[in-house]
């Protein structure tokens, strides 16, 4: 039966969501897998376990443990344990694999961190005689597990790892050349394209910003020019030290002085000027002029 991906459309998935789908669908889809944990980056961090388990959350023992579901999403509901928020970086089919995931973190070394630095798929075949990573093998063999296959996935500022897990030695040989893999590279490019959709998005609001702030800018300027008489690129350089001393945005403080009308602004915006404002000449009024020039003439006849 296909698996149904749910449409992304115009707001991007979380990398959450993506990753905890990678480990569902990695489960269904390699019938000796009993359970899967992907991460992405470096740095991380423990999922959160989810709610406290109920009757059908108890952990399983003996010859029930090892049926092949036991550790799928089938017996803990439809939702994967793993982040909820963006900011968390794990996601896993059962609590006891995050947990692995967090040993290895805390060991700083394990399968995941050998994938990533080799760049290639990393293999144990039987945990029980695998002796590469003390910490991680302990924890997997408590939780009844005997094979694992780990599989990076880089691309350039994205780091992603998928783990498959098997309850039977040697039961997932080949699996990292099948449909995990495939899975696996096309969850990392949905990352990277949520990535490059986000920074998009982040970029067309603040052009948005800037085109809406403009023109109260340009009025702040010229109210500076008119205050302190000096050129605009002066006035600029005043209301860029006035946001950076007031840790205002430029455009807030645009707002503040526009909204003043630069009055009682005089003295703290020379005091803020990057250097002492440039007397600007005063053109002279005709009339005036005229008016002057006719007195100094009386003056002198008198």
């Amino acid at each position: 039966m296909p698996i149904q991906h749910e449409d992304d459309g115009p707001v991007p998935v979380s990398a959450a969501r993506r990753l905890r789908r990678l480990a569902e669908e990695c489960v269904r889809s390699v019938p000796a897998c009993c359970g899967a944990a992907a991460t992405l980056g470096d740095d991380a961090r423990e999922p959160e376990h989810g709610p406290p388990r109920g009757p059908r959350q108890e952990r399983r023992h003996g010859p029930e443990a090892h049926r092949p579901e036991a550790y799928g999403p089938e017996a803990y509901g439809p939702e994967a344990y793993g982040p909820e928020a963006d900011g968390c970086r794990t996601a896993a089919t059962h609590p006891d694999l995050a947990a692995l995931v967090t040993v290895q973190l805390d060991a700083g070394e394990g399968p995941v961190r050998a994938a990533l630095d080799a760049g290639r798929p990393v293999e144990v075949p039987d945990l029980l005689h695998d002796t590469r990573w003390p910490a991680h093998r302990a924890a997997a063999l408590r939780a009844g597990l005997r094979t694992s296959v780990t599989l990076p996935f880089r691309r350039p500022g994205t780091d992603v790892t998928l783990t498959l897990y098997g309850f039977r030695p040697g039961s997932l040989a080949g699996a990292a050349h099948g449909p995990a893999a495939a899975l696996g590279e096309a969850a990392t490019a949905a990352l990277v394209r949520d990535d490059l959709h986000r920074a998009a998005l982040a970029e067309v609001a603040q052009l948005e910003t800037a085109l809406r702030s403009r023109p109260v800018i340009d009025q702040a300027v010229g109210i500076v020019v008119h205050a302190l008489g000096c050129g605009t690129e002066d006035a600029h350089t005043v209301l860029r030290r006035v946001s950076q001393l007031t840790n205002r945005k430029l455009a807030d403080v645009a707002a503040a002085v526009v909204r003043a009308r630069g009055h009682g602004l005089e003295k703290e915006l020379a005091r803020l000027a990057a250097r002492p404002p440039t007397a600007r000449p005063r053109t002279a009024n005709p009339r005036e002029s005229s008016y002057k020039g006719s007195a100094h003439r009386n003056r002198s006849e008198a």
